[in-house]
């Protein structure tokens, strides 16, 4: 193999990258989430996985200054999507929350992702194709395994 050429290793890895990317930005299209920064996602996500804490506990489970953070929450309590009460434990924190708007608009948008997916896979792709996939899926599974 010359130096020219591309490992096959290095090449599969450009173009999985290239296509999660595609797929990523296609699902997030799907599920109605063009109107939150990565940041705000983030925090979303966080809090749903987690559960209520504070704005300096999430700044510092993303890496950023309290500040950083507030300005990130700021326009998700706006927007309902987010609340803070005080902390049982300490009244002189707040702890915020996912309100059920914003529960619910999890819940919607997974579900437009997960129903744009499964009826562009049977679209796109012959029932033969649909099992090769599964197939890849289970070799990529492999690659993330602890």
């Amino acid at each position: 193999m010359s130096s020219r050429t591309p490992q096959p290793a290095r090449t599969l890895a450009t173009e999985i990258r290239a296509t999660f990317r595609k797929l990523k930005q296609r699902m997030r299209e799907q599920g109605g989430d063009n109107d939150l920064t990565p940041s705000q996602a983030s925090v979303l996500l966080r809090l749903e996985q987690q559960g209520p804490t504070t704005v300096s506990s999430l700044a510092r489970a993303e890496g950023m200054r309290p500040q950083s953070m507030s300005a990130i929450v700021a326009p998700l309590q706006e927007s309902g999507l987010l609340r803070g009460a005080p902390d049982p434990s300490d009244g002189r924190q707040t702890l915020m929350s996912l309100t059920p708007k914003c529960l619910k608009w999890l819940q919607q948008s997974r579900a437009a992702r997960q129903d744009w997916l499964t009826t562009t896979i049977t679209q796109k792709l012959s029932v033969h194709e649909q099992e090769k996939l599964h197939a890849a899926l289970d070799l990529l599974s492999r690659l993330v395994e602890d």
